[in-house]
């Protein structure tokens, strides 16, 4: 583990964890602060209503190594990445920008590929690349490719999710299994090989989000659970609201293969990155529908209610299946970088 050092940028300042929300919150919005970004939403809903809705914009960067991956690759991973964060604001996605950094020397059949693999996801989840940029530099300037992507969305009338609808007694779902994308990517970079393949989840969730939505009212919140996986997030959330969470180990629905390699590893799944998975706070009396409704759909199969909401100071804890209780920070160093 490196030192965490404050006077430098580590690779732990990208992993979603402590790092990074010390850096986001002492250097980015120190100087950019205003009151769409302090929300550190997954996508920026703004003061402007089109037609029948609200627009979402959205933005990241895709760094990941290597760049193909069990279950996907840079490409499928930018546009479900970017489709996913205005999905979970309650967003159906229309728009994708996409911007290029390619090192000298990656080879053609590559970008092909990846291109072809971008395409197809924006297919399938309905989005239109609108406008694009490339630049390549130099020979050991970057790694392969670098992708950076603005996704906008526009917000139906009638759908509010909010940090500030989460009360006592609401309940957190997640739609299925943790910890797949990180192990995928983990697995490929270092060439190890489990007794059971281990797939990445990358995938679009905007169908599954809008039909939720239109169904059922009583959906809060909804956050993706990428950097810094189910804990990471969850623990934004209880700071946000400044409320107790309390999840639930024997309830986290994590699969023997993920579990046995995170075990051999010495990896945790509840800090691994996830691409096809949200979670959402819903009103108690709706989510025994929503997660019957959730495990009908293929992405939705292992959905499980994970933890409640409780009054309290922002804490996270995990109720073991032991009956012990453990409390669950922000990941506090480096545990995979580059994952996304």
């Amino acid at each position: 583990m490196q030192e965490l050092t404050r006077d430098k940028i580590l690779l732990a300042h990208g992993d979603g964890g402590l790092l990074t929300h010390e850096l986001i919150s002492n250097f980015f919005l120190r100087h950019f602060e205003n009151p769409i970004l302090k929300t550190l939403s997954d996508a920026a809903t703004l003061p402007l209503e089109i037609g029948k809705g609200r627009l979402v914009v959205t933005t990241d960067s895709f760094v990941i190594k290597p760049v193909f991956f069990p279950g996907g690759d840079i490409g499928k991973l930018a546009v479900c990445g970017t489709v996913n964060d205005l999905a979970v604001s309650g967003a159906v996605p229309h728009y994708l920008t996409v911007s290029f950094i390619l090192e000298e020397g990656l080879p053609l059949a590559d970008l092909e590929k990846i291109l072809t693999s971008m395409a197809e996801a924006a297919r399938m989840a309905g989005v239109t690349i609108v406008a694009g940029d490339t630049k390549v530099v130099e020979r050991g300037n970057a790694d392969k490719i670098f992708i950076n992507t603005t996704g906008v969305g526009l917000v139906p009338d009638g759908v509010e999710l909010g940090y500030h609808k989460v009360e006592e007694g609401d309940v957190v779902i997640i739609n299925g299994n943790i910890g797949e994308h990180g192990l995928a990517v983990v697995s490929r970079r270092e060439g190890l090989e489990f007794e059971s393949d281990i797939i990445s989840d990358c995938t679009c969730l905007n169908s599954i989000t809008q039909d939720l939505l239109f169904k059922y009212k009583g959906i809060k919140l909804m956050r993706d659970p990428t950097r810094g996986g189910v804990a990471t997030t969850v623990k934004e959330i209880a700071l946000a609201t400044n409320k107790d969470i309390f999840l639930f180990e024997d309830r986290l629905p994590i699969s023997d293969g993920v579990r046995w390699a995170a075990e051999m590893l010495g990896l945790d799944p509840l800090y691994l990155a996830n691409e096809g998975k949200f979670i959402a706070v819903v009103l108690r009396q709706e989510a025994p529908d929503i997660i019957a409704a959730l495990r009908r759909l293929p992405q939705g199969q292992q959905a499980s209610i994970i933890g409640e909401v409780k009054n309290g100071q922002g804490n996270v804890f995990l109720k073991t299946s032991l009956g012990a209780t453990k409390l669950i920070d922000m990941l506090a160093g480096e545990q995979l970088p580059r994952i996304c």
